[in-house]
């Protein structure tokens, strides 16, 4: 869990909003489009502990761009799911806040497993773009001060600067790229899948719940991706099989 003392100030939102208004299209790739607009939100809104961007398409969701392991872990919970703030937000093109993650009655087993990695408060923000929504802007605070209404203004304006620099990354008009980023979101699901179903097999009777968790905490331990740790352990087990 990030140290509060550890964050930095956040920097000025006419900045960022500058820097998201001058993307154009095909100036940089779409990945690293997406990245910046995460690290911005992270660097723009006060208390943004973690932050990710949700993609939609045909009714798919996936994470395209996260700051950390954290975000990575909780997303990826929702999915698992079918069902979260996240994924709400993408598809409704609302605001959703959780307060309080140790009472949420909307979402209880979401904000069960966000207080257990020590996120207290959470905002996940639509991104619209002409009359439509292309996903969110996800956001998790770490701090004893949940997002109030200032920070919820502040969020999102951003949220209406990072869709349009999204759109003209391309996401929005190229339903090929965007389908892409989806398929590699969704291949990534599957590793992670088959990692769970590696360790549950291993370990008789541990639920997916507690398979999903030890693959995230060996992600966090060693500061790296999940669908990584994953992919080293269905290696693993392929190499054993082929000797």
């Amino acid at each position: 869990m990030p140290d509060p003392a550890d964050v930095e100030p956040p920097r000025d939102p006419r900045a960022a909003f500058a820097e998201l208004s001058k993307i154009m299209l095909g100036e940089q790739p779409l990945s690293a489009t997406l990245e910046r607009v995460a690290e911005l939100a992270k660097q723009t809104i006060p208390g943004a502990a973690d932050v990710s961007v949700t993609l939609l398409q045909d009714g798919e969701v996936a994470s395209a761009a996260f700051t950390g392991p954290l975000s990575a872990q909780l997303d990826e919970r929702q999915y698992e799911s079918g069902f979260g703030p996240c994924m709400d937000a993408a598809t409704s093109g609302t605001t959703i806040t959780i307060d309080d993650t140790a009472h949420s009655p909307t979402y209880p087993d979401f904000a069960r497993a966000a207080a257990r990695k020590g996120v207290l408060h959470t905002m996940s923000i639509g991104l619209p773009v002409q009359r439509q929504t292309i996903g969110a802007l996800n956001v998790y605070g770490t701090d004893d001060t949940p997002f109030d209404e200032a920070k919820q203004e502040l969020a999102t304006a951003f949220a209406s600067y990072a869709a349009v620099a999204v759109a003209n990354a391309g996401v929005y008009a190229s339903t090929a790229t965007l389908a892409a980023n989806l398929q590699r979101a969704l291949d990534s699901r599957a590793v992670i899948d088959q990692a769970k179903g590696i360790l549950m097999a291993r370990h008789r009777g541990m639920s997916a719940d507690a398979a999903f968790d030890l693959l995230s905490k060996e992600s966090q331990l060693n500061n790296r991706k999940l669908r990584d740790i994953a992919q080293d352990l269905v290696d693993e087990v392929q190499r054993g099989g082929r000797d």
